[in-house]
């Protein structure tokens, strides 16, 4: 059976520093939900916890007094909205946010690949070759897995977001390209027996359109390997949910997906 899409679970509201859209509201994205019939949506503003040293620039800001502003979150009769967050891995390979408080959430979103964020998601020393981004690409992903988390809960975001190279297409291509397929196939495999689900991003998706066959290359090997997927639109503003509802119906035919392959959270 065609894999139904029925749940968005990466989006930002105006709590986001980066969003910071009035229209942006719980109220809305549960609206968008319900017109699309989904049956689950997850909030995930930006948070790096408050207990966890490291938060620089705007991330300092965006503790969990902050992003608690949004509950209680608004829930439809077919919908279920859950409360989620997006944070980070540290320049040292440290998660922002604190085993004790991994309950305080119904999903966790990681992206490994933010490397953009100088000084405190990448070193300095990081930035200045293609090759040790590529590198990067392998050893994030993997220490994130090595790490004693809650799986079934938890979602890897942003493995094909452009950020793993310098700011242009061609050195993105160029990085991605230095993975080997073996990496990313002891990885997945390695994913898909810790139940994590791989996230299939519209951000991702919708800007690297100029080689679809690399975007998609990890998602192809992890769906051999067995991985679980789900769709995050990512949107920071109300347009942004709109357009990634075509685009995901495209992806799951571009990649065969089918309902077995579905990442549902909770499910072990």
């Amino acid at each position: 059976m065609r894999y139904r899409l029925d749940h968005d679970l990466h989006i930002h509201s105006g709590l986001s520093t980066c969003s910071n859209d009035p229209e942006m509201t719980p109220q809305r994205i549960l609206e968008h939900g319900e017109k699309y019939n989904f049956r689950q949506l997850c909030l995930t503003d930006h948070f790096w916890d408050e207990t966890v040293e490291g938060a620089r620039r705007w991330y300092a800001a965006q503790d969990y007094p902050h992003i608690a502003q949004a509950k209680p979150l608004p829930q439809g009769e077919h919908v279920e909205f859950m409360f989620g967050c997006e944070t980070e891995l540290d320049s040292n390979f440290q998660l922002a946010v604190a085993p004790e408080h991994y309950d305080r959430f119904d999903f966790i979103i990681i992206p490994t690949t933010h490397m953009h964020m100088i000084r405190q998601v990448v070193k300095e020393e990081d930035f200045e070759s293609i090759e040790r981004r590529a590198q990067l690409w392998i050893d994030r992903f993997d220490a994130v897995l090595n790490m004693d988390l809650p799986f079934h809960k938890v979602g890897i975001a942003h493995l094909a977001c452009e950020y793993t190279g310098f700011p242009t297409w061609e050195n993105f291509e160029k990085a991605f390209s230095l993975i080997p397929d073996s990496e990313m196939e002891r990885l997945f495999t390695k994913a898909a027996k810790l139940g994590v689900g791989i996230e299939i991003n519209s951000g991702d998706m919708g800007t690297a359109s100029r080689n679809m066959d690399l975007v998609l290359r990890p998602f192809r090997i992890a769906k051999k390997c067995g991985c679980k997927f789900y769709f995050g639109s990512d949107a920071h503003h109300p347009e942004s949910l709109e357009k990634s509802v075509a685009l995901f119906e495209n992806v799951i035919d571009w990649l065969g997906l089918e309902e077995e392959d579905k990442f549902v959270i909770g499910k072990v």
